[in-house]
């Protein structure tokens, strides 16, 4: 079991269970320490872990978003994958094609994500060859939602599905942790969904035109990838419209906020 050093009493190694999780420090302080060393209590781990994090985890963040327009729906995300300090991959794609108009966007484990996406694609490609036809995004959407709760204490994912069918037209579900099934006006998940909530509610409206729509979201993701430190590197994003799909990928040095835009 990794140790930890408490900043209040450096001398001795607290075993890694005795961290209060919520509060971030060690149960000794807490209970012995006058409230000035509480204030001033903080853990480091000796082998690199988070404090609060489970032996074995570690810590993940990515910011994706889902808006419908007049004439299409706008996905977009974030290309950073980290792991805990570490960034495992700054242009990763975690836009994934589940059908002809359908796109998931992926937040949570990279491993769990890809994996999901792989069977929900199967599916869906099983789906349309003994129906005849394409599948909608309430479909893909519920097979995303049951596979993800019924492997919910396995799995670490949230999802958006957005795409268009001939059914519904466009449409966007939000599957955030825990596996609830949300038909939504637009979807933001995500560790930098919480910087941008104000904003996307401030400008977002459902008829939007494709260039404001895919200017909204880049300019979203921008801002978050600003103030959330697990959200980074460059913007990718994918306009879904009954005839195409028409991805475009805007380099970290052309960001529409951050560092080169204020």
């Amino acid at each position: 079991m990794p140790l930890v050093v408490c900043s209040s009493a450096p001398n001795l190694l607290r075993p890694f269970a005795d961290i209060d999780y919520r509060r971030r420090f060690c149960r000794h302080c807490l209970t012995t320490a006058s409230t000035s060393s509480v204030k001033r209590c903080t853990m480091y781990s000796n082998d690199g872990d988070y404090p609060g994090l489970k032996d074995g985890e570690v810590s993940t963040g990515t910011t994706i978003m889902a808006i419908p327009t007049k004439d299409g729906v706008i996905m977009g995300a974030d290309c950073r994958v980290s792991s805990g300090i570490y960034v495992v991959n700054r242009t990763s794609d975690k836009l994934s094609q589940l059908s002809e108009h359908i796109f998931c966007g992926r937040s949570g484990s990279a491993a769990d994500l890809q994996a999901l996406t792989e069977y929900v694609r199967f599916y869906l490609q099983q789906l349309s060859v003994e129906t005849g036809r394409e599948p909608t995004v309430k479909t893909a959407a519920h097979i995303m939602r049951r596979i993800c709760y019924d492997n919910k204490e396995r799995l670490l994912a949230g999802v958006i599905v957005s795409g268009w069918d001939s059914v519904d037209g466009y449409s966007v579900y939000q599957i955030p942790i825990g596996a609830t099934c949300l038909k939504v006006p637009f979807a933001i998940s995500g560790s930098g969904s919480t910087y941008i909530w104000g904003l996307v509610d401030s400008q977002f409206r459902p008829d939007m035109t494709v260039d404001e729509g895919r200017a909204l979201v880049k300019k979203s993701i921008a801002h978050a990838m600003a103030r959330d430190g697990s959200s980074g590197g460059s913007i990718r994003t994918v306009l879904i419209t009954p005839t195409s799909n028409d991805r475009d990928y805007t380099p970290g040095n052309q960001l529409p906020f951050g560092p080169t835009g204020f």
